[in-house]
């Protein structure tokens, strides 16, 4: 089984050790399943993430500008012989549109652990890097109908370029926030978003051993059920996302004659 680890940023703009997270990545597989990481090609207004990163203001924006580099990656996958594709983002950026050109899993770590979660406890709550970051999600959470379990969504507040030299103050900072989601509004279980630090650089089961509920791995749990998809069968309905017959040139084509547009 052969699964595409997709990066929501061109290869130039990754800022770890693609060869560690890959490894990471396939410890958390199954034998006989082998995770790629793989990147969109470069896309004019590629840089908009260095730019609000960079005054802390991640809102979505970035996830926006990426989607045609992400769904067309999408769509290369399924013609290179990919079994299923993941979203690495944690916010789940290009899946929708990737659903509705190939047949294969599309999956998002963040609805993917949101419904295991689900499974697991009544009341979810949410961390995520920066409180920029928390309107955006909660709208994510409005359009997947699953809102109304989760008790909060905190910031954790630390972000930046230099997220691996800050392992322990991250531990320490995201259980406090994690303890304030117990305590304060009874969350039973915690879903931390923003994978590049959690849990590229920071263990979820450090924090679920601080916090005392559980914390979920975003990426091993969506690899599984990747794996699931996969080895059942199972893929997204396409009643819910209908596709029309479509190639991967498609999408480098501009639109010509009647039809185009106005």
């Amino acid at each position: 089984m052969k699964i595409m680890f997709l990066n929501k940023a061109p290869r130039n703009a990754a800022i770890y050790d693609v060869s560690r997270i890959e490894k990471l990545l396939n410890g958390y597989a199954s034998p006989g399943t082998k995770i790629e990481i793989c990147f969109p090609d470069d896309f004019p207004g590629s840089r908009i993430e260095e730019v609000i990163g960079g005054q802390n203001k991640l809102n979505g924006l970035d996830h926006m500008m990426d989607l045609p580099a992400l769904i067309r990656k999408i769509m290369w996958a399924a013609e290179a012989g990919y079994d299923a594709v993941i979203q690495s983002n944690t916010f789940d950026p290009g899946v929708d549109g990737g659903r509705l050109v190939v047949g294969i899993p599309v999956l998002g770590p963040f609805r993917t652990t949101l419904h295991a979660a689900a499974t697991l406890a009544d009341r979810i709550g949410l961390t995520v890097p920066l409180a920029s970051h928390v309107p955006y999600t909660w709208r994510l959470a409005r359009s997947y109908g699953m809102d109304r379990m989760i008790t909060d969504i905190r910031p954790v507040g630390i972000y930046g370029t230099d997220i691996a030299d800050r392992r322990d103050e991250i531990t320490e900072t995201a259980i406090g926030v994690m303890k304030g989601l117990v305590t304060e509004t009874g969350a039973e279980c915690i879903i931390p978003l923003g994978g590049a630090i959690i849990p590229y650089i920071v263990d979820p089961a450090d924090l679920q051993a601080g916090a005392g509920v559980p914390v979920l791995n975003t990426k091993s749990i969506t690899i599984r059920f990747a794996e699931t998809c996969v080895g059942l069968g199972l893929a997204h309905s396409p009643l819910t996302y209908p596709r029309a017959d479509l190639s991967y040139e498609d999408f480098s084509a501009q639109a010509q004659g009647a039809g185009a547009g106005e």
